[in-house]
């Protein structure tokens, strides 16, 4: 049975418990648990009843305390464990025991950024975006797990002319990042196939909302505008993008532990806005007018993005609750709380 959704404001109540033979409550490993997203699934699963076991090696992408402030609640709650540890230096036995006694596996850990995946730091994203899932795969194959979720991402697309996109368009990455991240769901697919770890792979659309990182576009432009600061568009603001609301990012990992092993979905927001028209909705909230400078565009940024989301909706039930004018005053709001 499919949870049944409820939207309560700005949050995301999944209300019926997924129905395992433990009652209803799992165990479950959440990696990249201190960040964006991750914190904050986190925090719906223990709000929820169920066992975490969070894993964050604070790589110094972003600074450490902004991650400790998004731990915070979580470490509140008696059923969640932390470990401080990069998942590549974490001894196989160790990762093995972790996943025998897990139900579910959310892998969210990675070296996020299209730019800074150029050049010579790109060793880390080969570190933390393959050889991390891949050692986590090669753990998880002798475990019974009910579902092994990982988070891959609209950048495996590459700079694509049709739209919406569908998960059967051909992948073909405009970016160092999207090369690992369709990597890692090509590895997910081999260990399905060959060794029956219940994978699914979620393809992100451009997610924001509170908690987002300080590098990601909404939130650098409503810092700026906060601060009357000059707000630095890349190219000329008529590129696109599909937003999606980090609550119907959860709302589709729910889903997703229920859904079909061995399957890919596109989750989006159903909403394709400009930069440009982002950044006027941005004045309208906060009653501002923004110090605009169009610059060069950067390697690896795509024109367009758009989810074609009838797989995810048909088979996982999944369905964005939040648009865009909703999603962007609760993040402004969150930054103005400075919580």
């Amino acid at each position: 049975m499919k949870p049944s959704v409820k939207q309560f404001g700005f949050r995301i109540l999944l209300v019926k418990q997924l129905n395992l033979e433990s009652g209803g409550y799992m165990n479950i490993i959440v990696t990249g648990s201190a960040g964006f997203i991750g914190s904050q699934l986190t925090e719906k699963f223990l709000v929820d009843g169920h066992k975490v076991t969070g894993i964050d090696a604070f790589r110094d992408y972003y600074p450490k305390k902004i991650k400790l402030k998004n731990l915070r609640k979580s470490t509140t709650y008696p059923l969640f464990t932390f470990i401080e540890k990069d998942l590549t230096m974490i001894p196989n036995p160790e990762l093995i025991d972790l996943l025998t006694s897990a139900d579910v596996v959310v892998h969210l850990a990675a070296q996020a950024g299209v730019r800074a995946s150029w050049g010579a730091n790109f060793d880390i994203y080969l570190r933390d975006n393959i050889l991390a899932t891949q050692k986590l795969l090669e753990a998880a194959k002798g475990c019974n797990l009910k579902k092994f979720i990982y988070a891959s991402s609209s950048s495996i697309y590459g700079n694509i002319n049709t739209f919406p996109v569908s998960e059967d368009t051909l992948p073909n990455p405009f970016s160092p990042y999207g090369v690992t991240k369709l990597a890692g769901e090509k590895m997910c697919l081999l260990y399905w196939l060959n060794y029956g770890v219940p994978v699914v792979c979620l393809r992100y659309f451009t997610v924001y909302g509170p908690r987002q990182r300080p590098d990601m576009g909404i939130y650098k432009f409503i810092k700026s505008l906060l601060n009357d600061n000059q707000i630095i568009v890349y190219g000329d603001g008529n590129q696109t993008r599909d937003f999606t609301y980090v609550d119907d990012i959860l709302q589709a990992n729910y889903l997703a532990i229920q859904g079909l092993s061995g399957n890919i979905y596109n989750i989006g927001g159903s909403q394709q806005v400009t930069v440009n028209e982002l950044i006027f909705l941005l004045e309208r909230f906060i009653g501002k007018r923004a110090k605009i400078k169009y610059t060069e565009k950067q390697k690896g940024d795509v024109n367009s993005t758009s989810a074609d989301i009838t797989k995810a909706r048909q088979e996982l039930g999944y369905k964005p609750l939040t648009d865009i004018e909703k999603g962007l005053n609760a993040q402004i709001r969150w930054m103005q709380e400075g919580v």
